[in-house]
Order: structure tokens, then sequence, then C-alpha cells
């Protein structure tokens, strides 16, 4: 693909008969990017299982800014925001294109807030690591949405809303994080241990997917409201906050299932969850 092929972009996407799903993926460790893991398998099948989308649109939780912005350039830059692993991680380029027509349609569906069309950011990890296992080819237009991080957890499910129209013109949204995320109490020495996860950590995992099964979003929204055992699992909320625009962009007769369901170092979760489309 090149640039010319996506000059009349939106013209050209019709409206499906059958809209594109949505996906919160736990990212989990960068490593993730270049490991064949369970959960870099799974990623890679689940873009077998899905349509092929005309582009991804992605909310990480490592692109916080005041403000809204989405990436409008015609290259974004693979950015590595981490350090302290391996050379190989630091050498990996995914060179998917931007697309600055369908940047500026998405800025002009959402009407609550004023939207920056970003020339510096790029793909953080919490976009390529996953990215570059469902698409390996890089030839899929790839976006992403900044979280605003002065505003309060229902202005971002509010927000997802207004862009659901993207998922009627085969755009992928994913939203990137992770459901339990608490680094402070990683157990380090247990990492290689399959599924460990302390007993809170475990339990509001269960409690999470519940909700989410049972569509009570509301009391999503209001996590903080959730007990002590919330407080340990989002112990701040940006790796939270994607999995509420997975939710808002949710409709109500939508498939919801999960995958990667796994515990990670004790205070880590790796659940997943696609919302729309039946299972293959």
């Amino acid at each position: 693909m090149n640039l010319s092929s996506f000059k009349n972009f939106t013209d050209t996407l019709k409206e499906q008969e059958q809209i594109m799903p949505v996906l919160f993926i736990g990212h989990g460790s960068p490593m993730n990017g270049i490991e064949d893991t369970i959960f870099s398998r799974n990623w890679a099948q689940m873009a077998k299982d899905i349509p092929t989308p005309n582009a991804v649109l992605v909310i990480s939780a490592h692109w916080l800014s005041k403000g809204a912005k989405i990436t409008a350039m015609d290259f974004p830059k693979t950015i590595h925001d981490f350090g302290g692993f391996p050379p190989e991680l630091f050498a990996v380029q995914y060179p998917a294109p931007g697309n600055p027509i369908l940047a500026k349609e998405t800025a002009g569906l959402i009407h609550s807030t004023q939207v920056e069309l970003d020339h510096d950011w790029g793909l953080d990890h919490g976009t390529w690591t996953v990215v570059r296992h469902m698409y390996p080819h890089a030839n899929i237009p790839v976006l992403q949405l900044s979280i605003d991080y002065t505003k309060a957890p229902q202005w971002h499910y509010d927000l997802a809303k207004e862009i659901h129209a993207l998922r009627k013109k085969g755009v992928l949204i994913i939203g990137s994080g992770n459901m339990v995320h608490n680094l402070r109490m990683v157990a380090w020495d247990k990492l290689n241990e399959p599924e460990y996860g302390y007993d809170w950590a475990l339990t509001m995992n269960e409690k999470f997917k519940q909700l989410i099964s049972s569509r009570d979003y509301t009391s999503l929204i209001n996590y903080e409201s959730l007990g002590t055992a919330a407080k340990l699992a989002i112990p701040t909320s940006e790796h939270y906050l994607p999995l509420l625009y997975t939710l808002g962009l949710s409709d109500s007769k939508d498939a919801i299932s999960f995958f990667n369901d796994k515990a990670v170092g004790g205070s880590l979760t790796m659940t997943s969850v696609k919302i729309g489309q039946s299972q293959v």
C-alpha cells in the first residue's frame, strides 16, 4: 500500500453490514512484542478470526496528554518507551503507515472536546507490541488516540461513544492496557510461575469479567467504589481507562468473550475482551 491508495480513504469506506468488533487487550510486558508467548499467539489468532480492518485505532495506556490528541502523520515512528530491556526489543521497527484523513475524520466525530491533530507522537509499545503480531506486514494504517489524564472515567467512556461510527467503516478500535496492573507489587521471583496471582488480583479479575459480562458498565466506570481489592488492582488509572473506551464502543447486542485470561507475577492480569462478532 502507498499513500495514494489512502487519498480518498473515508470516501471509499462504505458502511458495512457487519460492523467491526472492538478489543481490549492486556498488553503486559514489552517483551511480548518479540517473544512467542501464549499472549502473542492469541493476538495473531485474533487477527485471523476477525475481518481484516481498513485501519486500526488504538487507545494506549502509554499516551497520556493534557487534552485529547490523535496521531495524524503519514508515517508514525516506532516509540521505544521503556528501559532495561534487551537490545533486540529496541531494534524493532513497526513501519505501518498512518492516515491523516482518517485522523481528521475521527477528530471531527468528537464534539465533547477539541481533538488536536498530532505530528509528534507515533506508536508506543502499548500499540506496536500487540499490532505487529496481528498484522506483521505493517500494511494497515495504525493511529493512536491519546488519553486526556485530566478527565474523569465517565468522560472517557462517553467520548468513546462518539467514535462508534468508525466500527461501521471497518476500523478496528483497540483499548490497550491491563485490567489489573500494580507494578509496585509484582512478585518478580514468580514471573515464570504460570498464572500466579495474588488473591486480590484474582478476585478483581473475576469481578471485572462478571461486570463486563452483565454489562454493568456503571460499576466499572465507578471502579473506585468497588473496594480495597479494586484500589490494589488499579492504583493509577492509565492501564484501566482503555477498557472503558472499549465498553463505550459496545452495542447491547454485541457478543462478549474473553481471551488471554491469565495472571502474571501476582499483581498483573492479561485478561482481554472481544466485543462484537461471535467467536469463530
